[in-house]
């Protein structure tokens, strides 16, 4: 199929228009009159379609919306919350095709990757039902006879979710979702980069809410440059939770402005992950998944392999190795099966990369493989680069930052605590690896002398993070969890709640405030 009747085909099965609407408070969608801007496909340059932003007043009946419908869908049971997730997933599972279309289109990831995304908006939903029936408090025993102490999690509020472009709908979920079950209403803000991924999951869920009779304002979207959205939205006290995901410097933003009301800040930004590879690795595993784990997403994960670090005795043939699977990358349309990295999202963030090439050239790295910007035919929409593997030394400058491209920093190391202590010598703390066949370097790893990384794996790569497990980093990562273990909580207000029943007033602690403290009155 000709890529023109492709793209109008995908935009029609999800009821998207030439120019859309760019503010939505559940099923009512604003006419929004600010800015238009363009959704420009990475895989070909071309314009898929437009969006209207939203203007400040468009910001504000969305929020009054989500606060609204926040005092009616938190006296919802938490199973009754539930059963929703379970016709929103259903319907993202019919529709699992389309989105994953879009995603490629307006993406750049090949079809593959973005079908997996797609799955992961399922597979949380999935998890979120099962929560709906477990959030649990504590009992505990009192010290005062005649009393019950216990614990519990109530709604918290309309929360605020920033999500960036490299993972336009799943970042979403993992966040709405539980706070769905959670009790609270969610207004979504998603990366400008990429607004027609996020307008289609909106429709889908705004007729499961609409069908269900459930009030506007539950599940919201609003797009909007950072003044007149991003910033109201993370100073509004309204928003209870604010959470993020970006760079840093937009991460250092938004904590502070949310601290400083006393909100809660959700954070997970940059990720310079490392991968060490010992003597006693399987080197031919470790090639496979520190592919997967550098080109994966055209090196635009958070969790991408920024670094790695091998020991001297097999640094050569690992490098070796590394330099024969690179060359057989294909480079190309992402709707293509055999295609294994598409695009970058924009020529700026081609742009971006041959900057930082250069850099570690004038620092003193060597680029062993790739690196190019690819022209003719598709490749003149200027998003297509090789992907590319750099020898460098930990001590450059440039290895403190993470470039959000598909560059490999390869490096020695001699004893296996100077390689921890060279993967622990950047700012950021997402996600770490090791390769090893000795039980005692992967403990030593997995240890409080290991790794200082939110996400430390053996045997396998920095990406492809499960949602049964908690997600997030240390350091300039940010802190914040999302999806499995206990990350609900962060959705939740904790209340400590005391019964007497003994028809007395002791005091805790044993204190005593005179005769009438433990007497009643009858």
């Amino acid at each position: 199929m000709p890529m023109t009747e492709k793209r109008r085909e995908i935009l029609e099965t999800l009821d998207l228009g030439g120019l859309n609407p760019g503010a939505c408070a559940g099923s009512r969608w604003l006419a929004c009159r600010e800015r238009v801007i363009p959704s420009i496909s990475p895989v070909d340059g071309r314009v898929l379609a437009e969006v209207c932003t939203a203007s400040e007043s468009d910001y504000e009946e969305v929020a009054r919306s989500a606060l609204e419908a926040f005092s009616t869908w938190r006296l919802v049971p938490a199973p009754g919350r539930g059963e929703i997730v379970r016709q929103i997933r259903s319907r993202l599972r019919l529709s699992k095709q389309e989105l994953a279309q879009i995603i490629t289109l307006e993406n750049g990831k090949i079809l593959a990757e973005a079908e997996g995304e797609v799955q992961e908006m399922i597979d949380i939903c999935d998890f979120a039902i099962g929560l709906s029936r477990m959030l649990y408090g504590y009992t505990m025993p009192s010290e005062r006879p005649g009393h019950r102490l216990y614990e519990q999690y109530l709604p918290l509020g309309p929360i605020g979710v920033i999500t960036a472009f490299n993972f336009p709908m799943a970042v979403w979920a993992w966040n709405a979702m539980i706070a769905l079950v959670a009790g609270d209403t969610v207004v979504w803000k998603p990366s400008s980069k990429v607004p027609l991924c996020a307008l289609a999951v909106t429709r889908i869920t705004g007729e499961v809410l609409q069908e269900n009779g459930l009030p506007d304002g539950i599940l919201n979207v609003i797009i909007g440059d950072g003044e007149t959205v991003g910033e109201r939205l993370i100073a509004d006290p309204r928003m209870r939770l604010v959470s993020a995901t970006g760079s840093v410097a937009m991460g250092r933003r938004v904590g502070r402005v949310v601290m400083e009301r006393l909100g809660r800040p959700l954070l997970e930004l940059g990720g310079n992950n490392g991968v060490i590879v010992t003597p006693s690795a399987d080197l031919g595993l470790a090639t496979r998944a520190i592919l997967f784990g550098a080109v994966g997403t055209a090196g635009q994960r958070c969790t991408t392999i920024r670094r790695l670090i091998i020991h001297e005795s097999v640094y050569d043939v690992t490098l070796d190795r590394l330099a024969r699977a690179y060359g057989q990358v294909r480079v190309g349309n992402p709707f293509e099966k055999k295609t294994v990295m598409g695009p970058l999202i924009d020529c700026e963030a081609v742009a971006a990369m041959q900057a930082a090439l250069e850099t570690i050239r004038q620092q003193g790295g060597r680029v062993r493989f790739g690196g190019e910007v690819l022209r003719g035919g598709l490749f003149d929409a200027g998003t297509y680069v090789k992907p590319c593997i750099v020898e460098t030394d930990p001590g450059l400058p440039i290895m403190q930052q993470e470039t959000f491209a598909p560059i490999l920093h390869v490096m020695r190391y001699r004893r296996l605590e100077e390689a921890i202590e060279i993967h622990n010598g950047v700012p950021q703390g997402l996600s770490s690896s090791i390769f090893t066949s000795d039980l005692r370097e992967a403990e030593l790893f997995l240890s409080a002398a290991g790794s200082d990384c939110g996400i430390a794996n053996v045997n396998l790569s920095t990406s492809g993070a499960e949602i049964g497990g908690a997600f997030g980093g240390e350091k300039d990562t940010g802190g914040g969890r999302e999806a499995g273990s206990d990350a609900w909580k962060a959705y939740m207000r904790r209340q400590t709640n005391t019964i007497n029943w003994s028809g007395e007033m002791p005091l805790a602690q044993g204190i005593e405030f005179g005769d009438f403290s433990s007497r009643s009155e009858g």
